[in-house]
């Protein structure tokens, strides 16, 4: 291979290897920035397990009123005791 050939190859040579080491410095100086701002996220929210749980209504069952009469249809036959006792609140507005 003549002389003028190994110049311009030479210098497409360094450059490559230039830029696939400047590419590996700056996805390693990200990905560390990165990692830093995910265990910063992991410190800094609350979890699951920390939080209170919220209770929230379900509907389980309608009531309804036919003459005198009135009428409890459950959707969970769960709670079928409960209702039988008398363990519940009546909310008045």
């Amino acid at each position: 291979m003549p002389i003028d050939l190994m110049i311009p190859f030479g210098i497409l040579f360094a450059i490559v290897i230039g830029l696939i080491y400047s590419r590996q410095k700056f996805e390693k100086e990200i990905l560390d920035d990165y990692e830093d701002k995910y265990e910063n996220w992991k410190k800094n929210t609350a979890t699951v397990e920390s939080e209170e749980k919220k209770e929230c209504k379900e509907l389980v069952g309608l009531i309804f009123k036919t003459g005198y009469n009135v009428e409890v249809e459950l959707f969970d036959n769960t709670l079928k005791d409960r209702i039988s006792r008398g363990k519940f609140n009546i909310k008045e507005d």
